[in-house]
């Protein structure tokens, strides 16, 4: 069986995981937060207390085991959802993840969850690495600015201590970590949807891709 997917890329807060999420309950597909999935990484690392510059470091991902439940992620059957977003975390993702085999092994998961069921999935490198052959690829920006209120706004709701200018300083060095990395950076896949959520409504944004993913999947099925 041939399963959808809809691929969502873009820098950090850009909103693409609140999309995603609406979208996947929208559609009835599995959610798919593939930054989730590095921070965890790099939260597992933290706590066993490895080199976080050494790549052969994090071989503890062979025997590492990540579900997504309702958009909630667990490692080794523990829901770390909240956990993996402290500063500490967020400071060293961008290092973890530039790690060739800390990639080739979430991307491998990543892929395998795709070939199994529907999946709205979200990251750096879904529509260029990950699923290049999505049914349709978004790529989501915001201004820094705006990002940085958004993350700072998600981050009181949720009781974590925050700071908008720290924020801000973090987006922008992650952005630059991000785009620059040799191996699989962030960057527009050539057929994706270029979309700047700076000053548009979520849910307005989500309706708009729902109804063009629709009509994808649609006329793939009239095929």
């Amino acid at each position: 069986m041939n399963y959808n997917a809809l691929a969502i890329d873009g820098p950090a807060a850009a909103g693409k995981s609140t999309v995603a999420k609406l979208l996947a309950k929208r559609l009835g597909y599995i959610y798919i937060d593939t930054g989730a999935m590095y921070r965890a990484a790099t939260y597992k690392a933290i706590l066993l207390k490895i080199d976080l510059n050494d790549p052969d470091a994090f071989s503890f991902l062979d025997n590492t085991k990540m579900d997504f439940h309702d958009g909630e992620l667990y490692v080794d059957g523990e829901n770390i959802s909240q956990k993996i977003r402290t500063h500490q975390v967020s400071n060293n993702v961008s290092l973890v993840s530039s790690h060739i085999s800390v990639r080739n092994k979430l991307v491998a998961i990543q892929q395998q969850i795709a070939k199994q069921a529907n999946v709205v999935m979200d990251g750096r490198d879904i529509g260029t690495v990950v699923l290049p052959h999505a049914d349709l690829k978004i790529f989501m920006t915001a201004s820094v600015e705006e990002r940085a209120r958004r993350r700072h706004e998600e981050n009181l709701l949720t009781g974590i201590e925050s700071e908008y200018n720290r924020i801000l300083k973090d987006i922008e060095k992650r952005d630059k970590f991000d785009s620059t990395r040799i191996y699989n950076p962030l960057r527009q896949a050539e057929d994706a949807l270029y979309l700047d959520t700076t000053t548009l409504d979520i849910n307005k944004v989500t309706d708009n891709i729902y109804k063009q993913f629709i009509a994808i999947i649609n006329a793939k099925r009239s095929e």
